[in-house]
């Protein structure tokens, strides 16, 4: 039950997570599987090593359709992109066939409604529609804004009836490969349409482990069988959202609702590649009158990179303070880095403290504890570049 009293939904793969022994928790109003009986350290070391398999079921998907102009023309998926450009800061309309982008909705004081992944329809019959995935906790209140303020322009049909699996790991490609001939050598962030059997599905190659990968949007009543299908690979294990975090954040990677929530504007999140130069130059998306102004002269705060000296953690919520005591930021994620044998984090710091190599202090159980001010990622990306 969630704390409202309502029942917990479940995945496609509910029963899957069970008969493997999953121990399952309450995530976004979801029966989550957390882990798995060999652990979070296994299944993280597993995933940075082989390749594992995800339940991202929860996040919401959609197609975003363009009523304004006949569908698969050049015009159709320039209005597509015209509408939903009202709501994001980054560069629709310029995506190409199959192409995907990271970006985020933002609200009219610059803060981060959520992020996003958006995807323009690999076949020229499916211009004028955008595939969205967005996070499970803000799935309702994102396509609730879309219909609101887009309404008349586009139709958003809510894909209740396609499971999401994620394989994650420098063996994805190949295990990919034996059922969709050619994923080896498919762009990085880019999806095609592809047949598994008679079940049609969407193979993006993209993650959010840092690691190469790809998510595979199936129908439910095939998502048992094809993740069946591949857990049957010697290389591939079943991984839960323990490890899920904990690589994200040995990535660098954003959780929202930690990293990033609406009082947060993309600049101070450090994540101001989202932004492309017609858009800058245009100042046409929500908040620009805070954004662009920080684009130029900084924030005054910065989501940087932390290395605690030592073994003990900071987790979220830890206050980060100067050499003089005084409080300069907060750890919004942090925790044990596996990869690295060593303790990681993520927060946010006053702009005059946020050089690479600056020493802060970590207030961890009442002791002030030091940590420099890191690059991200922690552990280097390892996406397909071709």
């Amino acid at each position: 039950m969630t704390d409202a009293g309502k029942p917990l939904k479940r995945t496609p793969l509910h029963e899957l997570h069970l008969s493997l022994g999953a121990k399952m928790v309450e995530f976004a109003g979801y029966d989550m599987p957390v882990q798995y009986p060999d652990g979070v350290l296994k299944e993280h070391l597993w995933t940075r090593t082989r390749a594992g398999l995800f339940d991202v079921s929860h996040m919401g998907q959609a197609f975003l359709r363009t009523t304004e102009t006949a569908r698969g023309t050049e015009e159709a998926h320039a209005a597509v992109a015209a509408a939903i450009e009202t709501l994001v800061p980054g560069e629709v309309l310029k995506l190409k066939r199959g192409a995907m982008r990271y970006s985020v909705l933002l609200n009219e004081q610059g803060g981060v409604l959520d992020d996003l992944m958006i995807t323009r329809a690999a076949m020229g019959s499916g211009d004028g529609m955008l595939f969205l995935v967005v996070n499970a906790a803000c799935k309702d209140a994102d396509f609730a804004l879309i219909k609101e303020k887009l309404g008349g322009r586009v139709e958003l049909e809510i894909l209740a009836d396609r499971a999401l699996i994620a394989l994650q790991g420098p063996k994805a490609a190949a295990v990919i490969e034996s059922h969709f001939p050619g994923a080896a050598t498919q762009a990085f962030m880019s999806m095609r349409p592809v047949m598994w059997g008679t079940s049609p599905v969407l193979l993006s190659r993209c993650g959010y482990t840092g690691e190469d990968g790809f998510e595979i949007s199936v129908p439910n009543a095939d998502a048992e069988r094809f993740s069946r299908a591949l857990l049957d690979h010697p290389d591939v294990a079943p991984i839960g959202l323990g490890a899920r975090d904990s690589l994200r954040l040995e990535a660098g990677l954003c959780l929202y609702g930690h990293d990033l929530d609406p009082s947060t504007s993309p600049v101070e999140g450090n994540i101001s590649f989202i932004f492309g130069k017609r858009r800058k130059e245009a100042g046409d998306f929500p908040g620009a009158a805070r954004i662009l102004p920080e684009l130029t002269n900084g924030p005054r705060r910065m989501r940087v990179g932390l290395k605690p000296e030592g073994r003990a953690p900071a987790r979220e919520g830890t206050e980060i303070v100067d050499a003089a005591g005084a409080k300069i930021g907060v750890v919004t994620s942090g925790g044990f880095g596996p990869t690295l044998n060593a303790p990681v984090a993520m927060g946010y710091v006053e702009a005059a403290h946020a050089k690479i190599g600056a020493q802060v202090f970590l207030m961890v159980r009442g002791k002030s504890l030091p940590a420099i001010v890191a690059d991200m990622p922690f552990v280097p990306h390892t996406y397909y570049r071709g």
